[in-house]
């Protein structure tokens, strides 16, 4: 499964910016999706996931009402509409895919190679 995203870029604090990550599989609805991120020097953490149907949605405390993510089935496309950043929000961001609803980055099994969010002060 590929998973590239893209849609990064620089962006002023307040500003907003949506990733979109369309997937290779046909397969694609099968799977929850979910979106990390990995700051310099800091560990990838959890960021937002989907369920398969898109029915259900989990968000990291630090992104709650800000970030919305969504997924398009009959695109195989899953987006992460960020709003409101802010300079923490700085990292690279990567959408992956798991068999399961879950925040740990060990079980998901695809990953993509990330996409730059800057986000200035």
């Amino acid at each position: 499964v590929q998973l590239p995203a893209y849609g990064g870029g620089l962006v002023q604090a307040g500003g907003c910016l949506r990733l979109p990550c369309a997937a290779s599989a046909r397969t694609f609805t099968d799977y929850v999706m979910g979106w990390f991120r990995q700051a310099p020097g800091e560990e990838r953490e959890f960021v937002a996931a989907i369920s398969s149907s898109g029915g259900r949605t989990v968000y990291a405390d630090s992104v709650q009402g800000r970030f919305t993510i969504s997924r398009d089935n009959a695109k195989n496309t899953v987006y992460l509409q960020m709003n409101s950043l802010k300079p923490e929000d700085t990292a690279v961001y990567y959408c992956a895919a798991s068999a399961v609803l879950v925040t740990i980055p060990t079980m998901y099994y695809y990953w993509g190679q990330g996409t730059v969010v800057t986000v200035s002060s």
